[in-house]
This record gives structure tokens, C-alpha cells and sequence, in this order.
């Protein structure tokens, strides 16, 4: 059974996952991802870190973060919008569906904090990602932030609307 908990972005658990979010991010695309992050980015209400214990084992985690507008101008991002980043779920975990279950709670908190519309960017290195995120009912959006002239990077988004 997953347990999710909010935790700091600096929390120990949680700098562990990232450091093996960035070591993944080497081996598939050669760096890691150089998206400016700072810790108090995921703070609430503004953002939430989460990480997802099996048996007391930290293995898997996400956050979200409030965006209002590309820093690039280009009109992708706009105000309401939740950017979710540290997707990442622990290679002896997977499969059993925690990436979907953290998912569903990085929108719920995203919408309970009057986020409108959950974003992202990945990899075509990460096909497995691209099928989470179609399936989830997310839908291609044009590339934005750091990685917008990436032919790699494929962004995408869904509005959130209220369960029930």
C-alpha cells in the first residue's frame, strides 16, 4: 500500500529520490534536467512535494509548483497553471500503478489550492511517461521553459475540474 506524504522539498527522502531523478535523467538524455528549481517553490500553498512509502521505503515522488506565465513570453503558460516536476518512481517499484496513484494526488492538491491546469515537460526518452500522462487525459501542449527549442522535450497539459 502507497502512503503519500507532503514533505519539504528538502526533506532527506525527498533529496534522495531527486538525486536518482537526476542520475535517470543522465543515463537517458546524457545531463540532467536544468530547470531552475528552488526548494520554497513547492511550499503550500504555492506547491507541494510529495513522496510515496512502500513499507516505510521511500519510492516514489512528485511536486507541483504554481506557474502564472512562461518567462519566455511565449503565451504556453498562463495564470492558474500547476507545473508538475520530480516525477519518479524507484526502477523496483514499478508496475504497480504508484506513478498513477501519485498522479491523481499531485491534481487533487493542485485543484484544492485553486490551480486550474496541470503542465509538464518530459523526454522522448521517456516513453513510459508520454503513456501515464496521455492516459491520464493530458494533451500535447508547444513546448515551453528551458527546453522549448528541445526537439526532444514534449510538454503537455490538462484542465482540472472538480471529482463528481
Amino acid at each position: 500500500m502507497l502512503d503519500l506524504r507532503a514533505v519539504g522539498a528538502g526533506h532527506p527522502d525527498a533529496v534522495a529520490l531527486n538525486v536518482a531523478v537526476q542520475d535517470h535523467y543522465r543515463v537517458v538524455y546524457g545531463d540532467g534536467d536544468g530547470t531552475p528549481l528552488s526548494p520554497g517553490q513547492f511550499d503550500p500553498p504555492h506547491g507541494l512535494y510529495l513522496v510515496g512509502y512502500d513499507g516505510g521505503r521511500p519510492v516514489v515522488s512528485g511536486a507541483w509548483r504554481a506557474v502564472d506565465a512562461d518567462p519566455s513570453g511565449s503565451g504556453v503558460l498562463r495564470p492558474g497553471d500547476a507545473e508538475i516536476k520530480r516525477m519518479y518512481v524507484v526502477p523496483e517499484a514499478r508496475g504497480r500503478g504508484y506513478a498513477r496513484t501519485l498522479l491523481a494526488e499531485i491534481e487533487r492538491t493542485a485543484l484544492a489550492a485553486g490551480r486550474t491546469r496541470t503542465v509538464l515537460e518530459t523526454g522522448d526518452a521517456q516513453p513510459e511517461a508520454i503513456a501515464l500522462y496521455t492516459s491520464s487525459g493530458y494533451e500535447p501542449i508547444p513546448r515551453f521553459g528551458l527546453y522549448r527549442d528541445d526537439e526532444r522535450s514534449r510538454c503537455f497539459a490538462k484542465l482540472l475540474e472538480p471529482a463528481g
